[in-house]
């Protein structure tokens, strides 16, 4: 099937990034797979061919507004779901060693074929907890960006993520939206963590009018060990 990936290569080129041929192909199979699996698993909502390219592909790029992906080069991606961010800036961004986390198995298989099909390297999913795993001195404050997509407030993705970035490295939570009272309510759990929030910037999605935030949490000092707390509390009740 022949696809228009105007969407994407102008999108893309609107946050300065120019996409190779074997680049749009590994979207394009992306795509194809993403939309066959959901129709036997819950991965995503999203299904029409510019929508995906739009706010799940051209959104996952967005962060290249706040940082230079050539200073980066490892990556976290908590709560991943269906690969957003972390495969889209692993497809145009081929040197970053990425790794994926998701709480659900079936998910992480999809990640894995995935991979597998896009020939993806230097790339690996983890079926946890990001609670769980932060205590994992493997993982613990070694990576030099942790991004997220998911829906959580900021105060709680916080304690999920930030132990994860080492000193000196970057989280950023991606959201619909303004976001200033949440960023407000956060303050505190991002000074606990060792974080700082270093800048909030609003766009639209390119050739759209969808709001977006990133909220970029830079970490000036190491996590305290007790941080994240136990499984399913941060959630309940956030700092």
């Amino acid at each position: 099937m022949l696809y228009c990936l105007d969407l994407l290569e102008q999108g893309a080129a609107s946050l300065g990034i120019s996409l190779s041929e074997k680049q749009k192909e590994q979207f394009v199979s992306y795509y194809e797979f993403l939309i066959e699996k959901n129709q036997v698993m819950n991965l995503t909502a999203i299904t029409e061919f510019e929508d995906v390219l739009l706010k799940h592909f051209l959104d996952s790029l967005t962060c290249v507004k706040v940082l230079n992906p050539e200073d980066i080069k490892t990556v976290m991606d908590v709560g991943t779901g269906a690969g957003f961010p972390g495969i889209p800036l692993k497809i145009v961004f081929p040197h970053l060693k990425v790794t994926l986390l998701d709480s659900l198995n079936k998910r992480i298989n999809f990640l894995n074929e995935t991979c597998s099909r896009l020939q993806l390297t230097n790339i690996q999913t983890i079926h946890g907890r990001a609670e769980d795993f932060a205590q994992n001195k493997d993982y613990r404050e070694t990576y030099d960006l942790c991004v997220s997509r998911a829906v959580s407030n900021l105060s709680t993705l916080s304690e999920y993520c930030l132990p994860y970035v080492k000193e000196g490295g970057i989280f950023i939570s991606y959201k619909s939206g303004k976001v200033q009272e949440e960023v407000r309510a956060g303050e505190y759990a991002v000074k606990v963590l060792g974080g700082k929030i270093d800048n909030l910037s609003y766009f639209t999605l390119p050739g759209s009018e969808m709001e977006r935030s990133l909220v970029v949490i830079k970490k000036i000092r190491r996590t305290p060990r007790k941080y994240p707390r136990k499984a399913g509390i941060p959630q309940k009740t956030p700092l």
